[in-house]
């Protein structure tokens, strides 16, 4: 986990977005201004809560276990207290389409029970937290408030402004609207298909490791430990290319409400777009220690965007 760019990104944020809000528009009514208190307040529970029962438990995937349903919540409530205008609530239908499929994938890896608080913490937090910079556990503590627990729900609040910036839009629903809501449920199906395609080669590995065989004895493309199959023959991560692309599909929505091109809500995915880069070389530096014909299908093959097929 790279700490520098998580902390750039914190301190970007805080002097950013507020900048971004005064200088490229447009400025909120005072129904959108409490329309964002009250997601708002549900943020910054949420924070506390992931927080505290993150510290407690151990387990620092409470953040993740809501990072799929917190986004469904917030559109809603916008689109209710923008009377249900047509803009707003396909937005959120397409939101939680987003958060339902999100949320099917992470249950079946066992992240959910009926003690909520409970269930398999993504494996990446054991890693970073066994990391030099944390080994004083006062460093660890401060990370999982500043970043897991305030940055990550206040993110996931960002990405959802495009909604709340189009709530007073007198603008009639039209054509950027349409290929807002293609492009976004496109690139839902794309990661549909993606994350299927992974949980079909992992099972089907883990099967065989698990009747015996060794990795390096299993079939190819088995026996190279990560997948190189379909979407992931043409991209590392067209499970996160899809992921970012779903949330600049979102606010193009913005624009179709006739904000301007560029305008403060674009924050959200911007971040997001930044916050990948940190995932995804963390994950492929878990990757490249494991498997060691990982190097050469980083360099053969595009990390988000679709491109030549590995071979």
């Amino acid at each position: 986990m790279n700490i520098p760019l998580m902390g750039t990104l914190i301190c970007l944020s805080v002097i950013v977005c507020p900048l971004m809000y005064f200088f490229l528009g447009p400025a909120l009514d005072a129904n959108q201004l409490h329309t964002l208190k009250i997601i708002g307040i549900i943020a910054a529970c949420s924070a506390a809560y992931c927080f505290i029962v993150g510290e407690i438990t151990g387990n620092n995937s409470q953040m993740d276990k809501l990072w799929s349903i917190l986004p469904i919540a917030y559109t809603w409530i916008i689109a209710a207290r923008g009377g249900m205008a047509t803009r707003l609530v396909v937005m959120a239908v397409l939101a939680t389409l987003w958060g339902m499929r999100l949320t099917f994938n992470f249950a079946r890896k066992g992240a959910y029970r009926l003690k909520f608080w409970e269930g398999n913490e993504d494996y990446r937090w054991s890693i970073v937290r066994s990391g030099p910079a944390f080994r004083k556990r006062w460093a660890w503590m401060l990370f999982d408030l500043l970043f897991i627990s305030i940055y990550q729900n206040a993110l996931i609040l960002m990405t959802t402004f495009p909604a709340l910036v189009s709530m007073n839009s007198t603008v009639p629903f039209g054509w950027v609207d349409c290929l807002a809501a293609v492009l976004m449920l496109g690139f839902i199906i794309y990661e549909t298909i993606a994350d299927e395609q992974q949980w079909a080669f992992q099972t089907r590995k883990w099967a065989m490791i698990g009747s015996g065989q060794k990795l390096e004895e299993l079939p190819a493309p088995y026996n190279r430990g990560f997948n190189t199959v379909g979407l992931w023959s043409r991209s590392r991560h067209p499970n996160y290319f899809a992921e970012q692309s779903i949330w600049v599909s979102f606010y193009i929505f913005s624009i179709g409400a006739g904000t301007g091109v560029i305008n403060w809500s674009v924050i959200g995915a911007l971040l997001l777009i930044v916050l990948f880069q940190g995932s995804s070389a963390l994950a492929e530096e878990i990757s490249s220690g494991k498997y060691p014909e990982f190097e050469r299908y980083r360099t053969k093959v595009n990390r988000f965007f679709p491109g030549r097929k590995y071979c």
